[in-house]
């Protein structure tokens, strides 16, 4: 029996994740793809597939995955393609730049409209059940592509539409990226000025398919790297309070000392034992208080491993990212629930004092160019589509005015090592 996967959006995780472990698999039979740039999908169409390097401990490899078929959806001939190929597949995933893209330009040739389509054609005839993978870094993505779905079926269908599929949410901390310049990097396919580097981790965690009803009974994911997790919450918020935020950390810190790449970072180890203190100090002490029951991560032993990890794999050579992608968008970085402002809210209803995170915030808003005696109103003006509470915003709004002297003095005196903490020793161990 002839397996599908089906993707939409051709980026670096798509790629560099979905397809290509979809591929090392050997479960599926068909390989296909929704791109709406019609020099990729030339391109990779002639080559019937693409390449992707992958960032090891001591090297970069490349992979070449095909057969790999690619689409249009602007075009009516090959969207009638991809409506064919969801009616067929087991398996989808969207790896989209955000969940805005989920309806852009609306019904037929948007993502949402397109599975729409497709997955009530296979509920019609009985088609194999499918999860989609909804890979967007949003907690809510899986519900909003659900949503955005059944915008475009008929009331009376959905129920048989919903039988038939399950969106899951997706836990995705592997770093990629598409480098401006190729240097020895393969390009996608040939005659494209574009690559897609990767590193090889690829413990990605997914919520759990329920697998409801007896046409269920029988499905098994073919991508079977994946990790189910019953409950992702608290691993969403280790990753976007301990992961995100301890890698912005690092590039807001880099780019202080004027370095281009987080692997250079390795020659100050002052600067990355601070970041793995935040980590473990300012999210991992409130994180494992508050879910020490869940998993064996959410332990001392377990974080800390987390943070070891990560640490090591921001600095590899291999994956030669680069401190502006890391550190791009700042502003979204210190909205109330993202990562660095979010990160000191959980250290500070778990008691911890932030002054890492703090630091981290401070040096975002000098990245922003914003003038010291306006960070109160600006961050004020950030924070208020999200009413926080008053006393908490001062408090942390405090914190980041005096990281901001404090990094301002370190500037001064020639970025001296970091201490780890105020009294020069990691505290959470």
């Amino acid at each position: 029996m002839a397996h599908t996967f089906v993707g939409f959006g051709f980026g670096p995780i798509q790629a560099g994740l979905f397809l290509t472990e979809a591929w090392l698999s050997h479960n599926f039979d068909r390989l296909v793809v929704a791109e709406v740039l019609p020099d990729v999908v030339a391109a990779v169409r002639a080559a019937g597939g693409f390449a992707v390097n992958i960032a090891h401990t001591d090297s970069v490899a490349v992979l070449r995955v095909r057969p790999v078929e690619i689409y249009q959806p602007q075009v009516e001939s090959e969207r009638a393609e991809l409506v064919a190929a969801v009616a067929a597949a087991e398996e989808l995933a969207t790896a989209l730049p955000s969940v805005d893209f989920y309806d852009r330009n609306g019904a037929p040739g948007s993502v949402a409209a397109i599975m729409a389509a497709g997955l009530r054609r296979k509920a019609a005839a009985g088609g194999p059940p499918a999860v989609v993978y909804a890979a967007e870094n949003n907690t809510q993505a899986a519900h909003l592509l659900r949503a955005a779905v059944l915008a475009h079926v008929p009331l009376d269908e959905q129920a048989a539409v919903l039988a038939t599929v399950q969106f899951l949410d997706t836990i995705i901390g592997k770093m990629s990226g598409a480098p401006a310049e190729l240097n020895d990097l393969a390009p996608v396919a040939p005659g494209l000025a574009r690559a897609f580097l990767v590193e090889a981790f690829n413990r990605i965690l997914i919520e759990q398919i329920l697998r409801p009803g007896p046409a269920w009974t029988n499905f098994r994911r073919g991508i079977e790297v994946f990790v189910e997790k019953a409950d992702l919450e608290p691993f969403a918020q280790a990753k976007l309070y301990g992961h995100n935020a301890g890698h912005a950390l690092a590039a807001y810190l880099g780019h202080q000392l004027g370095l281009t790449r987080i692997d250079q970072l390795a020659e100050r180890p002052d600067v990355l034992n601070f970041v793995r203190a935040a980590m473990l100090e300012e999210s991992g002490a409130p994180l494992c208080r508050r879910y020490a029951a869940v998993d064996s991560m959410f332990t001392h032993a377990g974080f800390r491993s987390f943070a070891d990890d990560l640490v090591a794999r921001m600095v590899n050579p291999y994956m030669r990212d680069s401190i502006a992608r890391v550190g791009r968008d700042p502003a979204r970085k210190l909205a109330w629930d993202d990562r660095l402002t979010g990160a000191m809210r959980l250290a500070i209803t778990g008691g911890v004092r932030p002054y890492r995170y703090a630091t981290g915030a401070a040096a975002a808003l000098m990245w922003l160019n914003v003038p010291a005696a306006e960070w109160p109103a600006y961050l004020h003006d950030l924070w208020a589509v999200d009413s926080p509470d008053g006393a908490l915003a001062e408090q942390i709004s405090a914190e980041i005015a005096g990281a901001g002297d404090r990094l301002r003095a370190w500037r001064a005196a020639g970025f001296p090592p970091l201490e780890i903490g105020e009294t020069g020793e990691v505290q959470y161990e």
